[in-house]
């Protein structure tokens, strides 16, 4: 077993929990990273889009004893707030007393993966770029830069047993296994983007907002939210159409993002001192969805984003990637680290989930922007949640059976989600229902799902 000799690309969040991993396997294990080694570069800001992570999440970091630590530094997130034009706030919970979801520093997190696979013998080799993979010999070439001229890339070729693509959306493995043949690969952008903003921590490190909620600012074709830090400040999103009216392309000046800000988000603008210098500096960043298959190529397999990419509408990008990580060591127990059996099952059983999860987090980026306000969509989340309460394991609520439920596949969740939405907008169309709706016969409801 200590024989075999793996290469991870990528050092994010997904290729140091599979290094973790590997490691407790007694695998030999090289990460190879692109950018420096944030714990001594620091983390590039601007672009993060705090992280939620949720059971699925949590269960994979349990499963290699980081889940305690992680928890001591997230806050936990009950519900959402929903923040209207006149700033009147609205409460959504996210599921039942003591279901919650976790706001965590992304950065905070990777360090915490990297230093637990370095402690368990994982090699990290960063400022590395993969400049070409060799399918079928299994190699990669990896550069780094020279010392005496950072123009000029140093290149070394190194053999493994495997080679694990775990290097995001933009992938450098993905890009090898598009050149073989029958590779279906797909990328599409949405037409909105996102800026990263700021509300600094009140007196002593207070919060300025509820602490224990995700707080959205719904707008029907845009939204922004935030999430808690502990340090009491908020990391705010944007997400807002690159060209249109209103748009990223329409603001030009200070003095147009000053006024769209102050009439569309009142009561946060007056929290945000820094918002026109965070406006100006922070790029605009793209949203896409990534879709490919095969995952695997010989001894060479795509997971987390390279597989992948998701919108973050669903909070599941990061949750998704660790439940592949566990998901494929559970495979390999079950099959005695047998590769040519566990790699094909794999991506088989793998797909269909990520192919769920990615249309959920599109969908669900129309609920928050468009819906969460609405009075028919509160009602609607109302009558699900008593059919929840009365029949706890026949009606489970999509946002729970994704978020909460961790035994059950996306894809599972997705199928279920589509016949509770027919049912739903059946009961939305009886006559006086936002009057009678706790007469409703809820048991015959829940039949209806069989």
């Amino acid at each position: 077993m200590s024989e075999k000799k793996v290469a991870i690309v990528g050092a994010g969040l997904v290729g140091s929990l599979l290094a973790i991993y590997f490691s407790k396997r007694s695998y030999q294990v090289s990460v190879f990273e692109r950018r420096g080694d944030m714990r001594a570069v620091g983390y590039e800001g601007g672009r993060s889009i705090n992280l939620a992570l949720s059971n699925r999440g949590i269960r994979a970091l349990k499963e290699v004893g980081l889940a305690e630590e992680i928890k001591s530094i997230a806050i936990p997130m009950h519900g959402r707030v929903m923040h209207d034009r006149e700033s009147k706030l609205t409460y959504q919970p996210y599921g039942k007393e003591g279901e919650f979801i976790n706001s965590v520093s992304r950065s905070a997190l990777n360090v915490v993966l990297m230093n637990k696979a370095e402690g368990l013998g994982s090699q990290f080799y960063f400022d590395r770029r993969i400049t070409h993979v060799d399918l079928v010999k299994t190699t990669l070439e990896v550069g780094s830069q020279s010392s005496v001229d950072s123009r000029q890339l140093t290149t070394e070729k190194k053999q493994f047993d495997l080679i694990i693509g775990a290097d995001g959306a933009f992938s450098a493995v993905r890009g090898a296994l598009m050149f073989t043949d029958r590779f279906d690969y797909s990328q599409d952008y949405t037409d909105h983007g996102y800026k990263e903003l700021h509300i600094p921590p009140g007196a002593a490190g207070s919060f300025k907002l509820e602490k224990n909620a995700l707080h959205i600012w719904p707008r029907e074709s845009f939204m922004m939210i935030a999430l808690p830090n502990p340090d009491g400040s908020f990391t705010c999103t944007l997400f807002f159409p690159f060209s249109g009216t209103p748009s990223f392309e329409q603001l030009k000046t200070d003095a147009e993002v000053s006024m769209f800000f102050e009439n569309t988000f009142p009561d946060a603008v007056e929290l945000m001192p820094a918002l026109l210098e965070d406006y100006n500096s922070n790029p605009t960043s793209s949203l896409v969805t990534i879709k490919c298959y095969p995952w695997v190529r010989n001894k060479t397999l795509l997971i987390g984003d390279a597989a992948h990419a998701l919108v973050p509408f669903y909070g599941q990008g990061m949750n998704a990637g660790f439940e592949d990580c566990r998901i494929l060591n559970e495979m390999l127990d079950k099959h005695n680290d047998d590769w040519l059996t566990v790699l094909p099952l794999f991506e088989q059983t793998r797909k269909k989930d990520a192919d769920a999860i990615a249309q959920l987090a599109l969908d669900n980026f129309i609920e928050m922007r468009d819906l969460v306000a609405d009075a028919d969509f509160l009602l609607r989340k109302k009558i699900e949640a008593r059919l929840h309460q009365l029949y706890p394991t026949q009606w489970i609520p999509l946002y729970s059976m994704v978020t909460f439920h961790d035994e059950m596949p996306y894809s599972m969740a997705y199928e279920t989600g589509q016949k509770q939405k027919k049912i739903m907008d059946e009961v939305m169309k009886i006559q006086g229902i936002e009057k009678n709706w706790e007469s409703l016969n809820f048991e015959e409801i829940t039949k209806k799902l069989k």
